[in-house]
C-alpha cells in the first residue's frame, strides 16, 4: 500500500490585480513555481460572480498572461488615467466573502506571524487583514446602514488569536491527523494526479527514456471539523466553485509553543486551544447550551509533545493529550439588566429527559469516544442558592442518560467544590487536583505514534500498567476525554486543566523516554515552562469570553502568590465587570455578524434593533423540528458499536467520504514537507528563524550560575531561576527561606478568595458555612528569641554556602575523599617523570580502571579511530571530484537531479 502524506496548499501567496471590470486574484505556492487565477466580476452590484481558471500556470506563462491583461485593458494613448492592470494588494490567504446590504467584500490576510511548528507544518497567526469592496463605484448601489454593518463586522479583531496553516488541519487533533495517515485508502476513490502537466512540453526531457520507477504517495486532504472553523460561512458561497487550494480555514483560540531542552535534546511543547464557533459569544450573554447541544465557551485544549530532532510525522515521535471545557449543558442564563456584579442564575426551560445534555454528550462520544469524564467545580454549599442550582440539574441529567448506556461506557461525574477547598486551612487544593488528574489520565490514556519505546521495560513504573486508552499497531490512542466546567469556565477551570495537563505531560515524557518515571515536580524548569504556557492560554481565553485576564492563577491556588498580585486581581475583576456591563453587547453583535448567525437583509430588522439574539441561536424557537430524537436511544447511529474508540476516527465508509485522496509522486511539491519547511530556494538568516526565537527552557528558565544541574527536571529555588521570580514582598533572604518552608501549609491571604463579589470563586453567602474557613490569614511568624535567631542565621549561612559552592566549606572533607585527592595529587606531581617507554610507572602511581576502548590509553598517545568503508568512499569521492574525476551517478542522485530540472526549468 502506498504511503500517505498531508497535502500542502498550492496557494500561499496572493496578489490582487485590479481593472475597471474585474479583479484578478493570482495565487502561487511558496516557491512561486505554480500559479492559479481567480477572476472576480466587478460589474455585478449585489451578486458574487467568480470564475476559477482551472489551469496551473508556470512563472513564464503567468508573466505573459498578466502582460496581455495589462495591454488589453489600457486606455488610449492620449487619454489620462492609469494603466490597464494595477496591483492592488499582496496577501497570504482568503478569509472569505461577506455581504451586508450592498455588494460583496473580499477579506484578505495581509500580515502573518509564525507561532508554532509541528512536524514541519507551520502554524501562523493572523496579524492584519484587508477588507476590499468588490463592485466598481459606477455600479455601486449605496445604502445608509452599510457603513454601520462594516464597523460591527470589523469589531471582530482578526489580528487577535486567529490561526491557520497551509498543510496541517488545525480543526482536528493530532491524533485524528496522524490516524488518518495510517488509514487504508480505497483505490476506487483515488484521484489520479500526474506530476507532469497535461499540456505538451516543448522542451526535451533528458530522463524520458530512462524508465526509472517513481514511488507513489497518497496525498490526503480531509474536511475540517465545522464546529471549530470560524470562516466556514464566509467561504460557503465559493466552496463548490473554486479549487480546494483557495480554501483556507481559520480557528480562534490560542496557540503557543516552547522548547524544552533536555541536555541539548530539543523537545517542543505545543498548546493549541480551539474555540467553538457554535453558540459563541461573551460571558453573561452566552450561558448554558442551545437546542442543538452546543454549549457556551466550549474550548478544546490539546497539548502536543514531540522530539524536535526528527521532523517527519512517520519517523518522528509525537504525543498529544486533549481535554475540553464548556458551560454546563442546560438551558440557563443570567439576567444582566439589573447591573449586579453576580446576576442570579435562572433555568430558562424545563428539560426532564435531559434532551439538550444528550445532544451535547452525543457530540462528545462521536469525537472523543468513551469514557466522558465530567469534572464539575461549582459550589455545593451556599446560604443563598446560586451556583448550586446548576449541580442540582446536571447530576440528575447524567444519571438519566447513563441508565441507557452500557455500564463500561457510562459518563463519569466528579463534583468537587474547589472554592471551598481553597478557603480551608486543612486541605491542599493542588494535591486534591493531582489525585483527580492521575485517575483521569489513567482512564483516558493519551496518544503516542510510536510503539517501540521500552521505557516501561527498562525503567518500569507501577502506574504504567494501569494506563487506559487503546493500543494500536502504531502506538497508543486516547479514548475518552475530561470535560471541566465551573460557572464561567475561566479561573478554576484553567487551574484544574493545568494540573491534568501536568500529569499527562509526565506520562508523555515518560513514554517518549525523556524521564525515568511519570512524575513531575513543581519549581522545575519543565513545569515552569508548562505553567507559563497555560497561564498565557488561560489569559487569552479569559479575554475572549470574560473581557479580562485570569483573576486567580496557579500561584494563587499554591498560596505562594506575591502580595502585589492582589491589586492586579482587583484590577482584573474591575476590568471584567466593565467589559461585561458596557462592551459585551457590541462584541456579541460582531460575533453574530462574523459567524453569519445573523445575515442582514432589507426585509428584516437590523441587528442593533433586535431585543435579543435568543432566536438566532435557538433554531427550534422559529420552526418545529420534524424528527424528534429518542429519549432512550439518545446517541447517533453507529457510535456505540465502535466505543471506546471515537467514531470520527474509525476508517468506515462514511468517514472516508470526507477525505480527498490523490496519487502523487514522492517528490511532488504538494506533499514535500522538507522543501516547504526548510525552503532551500530562499536565503534566510539563521537568527531570524522561528526555532531560535521561541521560548527556550535553557535560555529563559535555567539558572545562569556555573555548576548547577542543567536538567529541566531538577527542582529549583525561586532565586535560582533564570527569570526573577519573586515569591513575596519580603526583602531579606531569611524571610524568603521561611516563607518557602511554610508555603505549602500556610492559609491563603484574604483577598485570594474575597477580592470582589464579581469574581467567580467567591461568594458572600458561604463565608460562614464552615468553621475551618479563616476570615483573616495568619501571618508567618519569624523566630525572634536570641538563641534561636543566632542558630537560624548560622543555618542560613551554611545553606547559602551550600547553594553557591555545592558543599559546606566550614565542614572538613571526609577521610575517604582526602585519600582520593592525595592519590590524584601524587599522580599529578609525578606525571612529568613518566617516559613513554615505561608504562609500568603509571600503573605503580595509581591503579586506574581503563574506561576507553582504545588499545593505547595514556596522556601521551591514543590509537587512531577506525574509519569504515562507506565514509572512506565518501571522502575519496570528494577528493576525486576536486581533481575533476566525477563518479557515475547512482539511482537516487538521478531521481533528485530529475526533480530539480523539472521544478527549475520545466
Amino acid at each position: 500500500m502506498p504511503l500517505s502524506a498531508a497535502v500542502i496548499s498550492g496557494v500561499q501567496k496572493l496578489v490582487l490585480y485590479e481593472t475597471r471590470a474585474r479583479y484578478f486574484l493570482v495565487g502561487s505556492n511558496h516557491a512561486q513555481t505554480k500559479h492559479r487565477v481567480l477572476k472576480i466580476d466587478r460589474t455585478e452590484p449585489k451578486d458574487l460572480a467568480i470564475i476559477d481558471d482551472k489551469h496551473v500556470y508556470n512563472q513564464q506563462e503567468m508573466r505573459e498572461l498578466l502582460g496581455r491583461l495589462d495591454l488589453g485593458n489600457r486606455t488610449k494613448m492620449g487619454q489620462k488615467g492609469s494603466s490597464g492592470l494595477s496591483r492592488a494588494v499582496s496577501a497570504y490567504g482568503i478569509v472569505g466573502f461577506v455581504r451586508f446590504l450592498e455588494g460583496y467584500y473580499l477579506v484578505l490576510i495581509t500580515k502573518r506571524r509564525k507561532m508554532a511548528d509541528i512536524g514541519g507544518h507551520s502554524i501562523y497567526k493572523i496579524e492584519d487583514t484587508n477588507m476590499i469592496y468588490i463592485p466598481n463605484d459606477s455600479v455601486r448601489v449605496t445604502h445608509p446602514d452599510e457603513a454601520r454593518y462594516v464597523r460591527i463586522f470589523q469589531n471582530v479583531d482578526l489580528s487577535s488569536n486567529f490561526y491557520f496553516s497551509y498543510s496541517y488541519d488545525l480543526s482536528h487533533s493530532l491524533q485524528y491527523n496522524l490516524t488518518l495517515l495510517h488509514s487504508p485508502c480505497d483505490p476506487g476513490t483515488v484521484e489520479e494526479v500526474h506530476t507532469r502537466s497535461s499540456r505538451q512540453q516543448d522542451s526535451f526531457d533528458i530522463f524520458e527514456d530512462e524508465g526509472l520507477p517513481t514511488q507513489v504517495f497518497h496525498g490526503l486532504q480531509s474536511e475540517p471539523y465545522a464546529k471549530y472553523v470560524w470562516n466556514g460561512k464566509l467561504l460557503e458561497r465559493v466552496k463548490d466553485t473554486v479549487h480546494p487550494d483557495w480554501l483556507m480555514y481559520i480557528i480562534h483560540g490560542f496557540c503557543g509553543q516552547s522548547k524544552l531542552l533536555i541536555y541539548g535534546r530539543p523537545v517542543h511543547v505545543t498548546l493549541i486551544a480551539r474555540r467553538s464557533s457554535k453558540f459563541a459569544g461573551t460571558r453573561f450573554l452566552k450561558r448554558g447550551a442551545n437546542c442543538e447541544g452546543d454549549v457556551a465557551n466550549e474550548v478544546e485544549t490539546e497539548q502536543i509533545i514531540h522530539d524536535a530532532s526528527v521532523m517527519s510525522f512517520t519517523a518522528g515521535s509525537y504525543s498529544s493529550y486533549v481535554q475540553v471545557r464548556g458551560s454546563v449543558p442546560l438551558y440557563w442564563s443570567q439576567d444582566i439588566s439589573t447591573m449586579m456584579p453576580k446576576p442570579p442564575i435562572r433555568l430558562d426551560q424545563a428539560d426532564p429527559y435531559a434532551h439538550v445534555a444528550a445532544l451535547h454528550f452525543d457530540q462528545m462520544l462521536q469525537r472523543f469516544g468513551s469514557p466522558i469524564i465530567i469534572l464539575n467545580l461549582v459550589k455545593k454549599r451556599e446560604k443563598r442558592k446560586h451556583e448550586k442550582i446548576l449541580s442540582e440539574e446536571l447530576f440528575p441529567a447524567v444519571i438519566n442518560l447513563n441508565q441507557f448506556l452500557p455500564p463500561e461506557h457510562c459518563i463519569d461525574y466528579i463534583a468537587w467544590d474547589m472554592a471551598r477547598y481553597t478557603k480551608s486551612k486543612l486541605y491542599n487544593v493542588l494535591d486534591r487536583l493531582s489525585m483527580i488528574a492521575e485517575n483521569v489520565v489513567k482512564r483516558t490514556g493519551f496518544f503516542i505514534n510510536r510503539s517501540d519505546f521500552f521505557c516501561h521495560t527498562l525503567r518500569p513504573d507501577e502506574r504504567w500498567g494501569d494506563l487506559g486508552g487503546s493500543l494500536t499497531s502504531s502506538g497508543r490512542v486516547q479514548t475518552g476525554v475530561l470535560r471541566t466546567n465551573c460557572v464561567d469556565c475561566l479561573d478554576r477551570t484553567n487551574t484544574a486543566q493545568f494540573m491534568v495537563g501536568k500529569c499527562a505531560l509526565a506520562y508523555q515524557l515518560y513514554a517518549l523516554g525523556m524521564i525515568d518515571k511519570p512524575k513531575l515536580q513543581f519549581d522545575t524548569d519543565c513545569v515552569r515552562l508548562f505553567e507559563e504556557l497555560y497561564e498565557d492560554h488561560g489569559d487569552t481565553l479569559s479575554l475572549q469570553y470574560g473581557g479580562s485576564q485570569l483573576v486567580h492563577r496557579v500561584k494563587t491556588y499554591r498560596k505562594i502568590a506575591p502580595w502585589t498580585q492582589h491589586s492586579k486581581d482587583i484590577m482584573q475583576t474591575l476590568s471584567r465587570y466593565y467589559s461585561n456591563a458596557f462592551s459585551d453587547a457590541d462584541r456579541q453583535d460582531a460575533i453574530n455578524l462574523f459567524l453569519q448567525v445573523y445575515q442582514p437583509s432589507e426585509s428584516k430588522p437590523h441587528l442593533w434593533e433586535l431585543p435579543t439574539d435568543f432566536y438566532l441561536h435557538q433554531r427550534n424557537s422559529m420552526a418545529l423540528t420534524h424528527d424528534r430524537r429518542s429519549y432512550t436511544y439518545w446517541w447517533s447511529e453507529g457510535i456505540l458499536s465502535y466505543l471506546p474508540l471515537p467514531y470520527d476516527e474509525v476508517p468506515c465508509e462514511e468517514n472516508m467520504k470526507k477525505v480527498g485522496v490523490r496519487r502523487v509522486n514522492r517528490y511532488d511539491e504538494s506533499i514535500d514537507t522538507y522543501t516547504e519547511f526548510f525552503k532551500p530556494y530562499e536565503l534566510t538568516s539563521f537568527d531570524d528563524t522561528f526555532c531560535i526565537a521561541m521560548t527556550n527552557s535553557a535560555r529563559e528558565l535555567m539558572p545562569k550560575t556555573v555548576g548547577v544541574d542543567p536538567s529541566p527536571f531538577t527542582v529549583r529555588k525561586p532565586e535560582e531561576t533564570g527569570k526573577s521570580a519573586v515569591i513575596g514582598a519580603k526583602s531579606s533572604k531569611e524571610e524568603t527561606v521561611v516563607q518557602r518552608k511554610t508555603a505549602a501549609s500556610a492559609p491563603p491571604p484574604p483577598s485570594e478568595e474575597q477580592i470582589s463579589s464579581s469574581s467567580e470563586d467567591d461568594s458572600e453567602d458561604d463565608r460562614d458555612d464552615d468553621g475551618s474557613v479563616s476570615q483573616r490569614s495568619t501571618p508567618v511568624k519569624l523566630l525572634t528569641e536570641s538563641g534561636e535567631s543566632v542558630r537560624t542565621q548560622e543555618d542560613f549561612l551554611q545553606q547559602s554556602m551550600r547553594e553557591t559552592y555545592g558543599l559546606n566549606l566550614a565542614a572538613l572533607p571526609a577521610e575517604e575523599d582526602m585519600l582520593i585527592y592525595e592519590r590524584f595529587a601524587y599522580l599529578g606531581q609525578n606525571q612529568h617523570k613518566l617516559e613513554r617507554t615505561e608504562p609500568s610507572v603509571l600503573e605503580n602511581a595509581i591503579n586506574v580502571v581503563p574506561v576507553s576502548c582504545f588499545t593505547t590509553d595514556s596522556i601521551y598517545e591514543v590509537s587512531s579511530p577506525q574509519v569504515d568503508r562507506d565514509n572512506r568512499e565518501v571522502f575519496e569521492g570528494h577528493v576525486l571530484t576536486g581533481l575533476g574525476q566525477v563518479r557515475s551517478l547512482c539511482r537516487e542522485d538521478i531521481l533528485m537531479y530529475r526533480e530539480y530540472i523539472k521544478n527549475r526549468y520545466m
